[in-house]
């Protein structure tokens, strides 16, 4: 995964209430990838995992998922 595509996918989710709830109804971060996958992102549940990972060391959190 390109981190160009977790960008989209943020930026989108951010934008679009629907997609937001959609991907926060998922239960693990297997599921949260399938979805996204599902949506036409390239992302697997080792890069959410990554992200998160990364998100938690930054001076403003914000991905906390699951």
């Amino acid at each position: 995964m390109g981190w160009s595509e977790l960008e989209r996918l943020v930026e989108e989710a951010e934008r679009d209430p629907a997609l937001r709830r959609s991907l926060r109804a998922t239960r693990s971060w297997a599921e949260l990838a399938l979805a996204c996958q599902r949506l036409g992102y390239r992302v697997t549940g080792s890069d959410l995992r990554q992200a998160q990972a990364l998100d938690q060391h930054s001076p403003n959190p914000g991905l906390g998922r699951p």
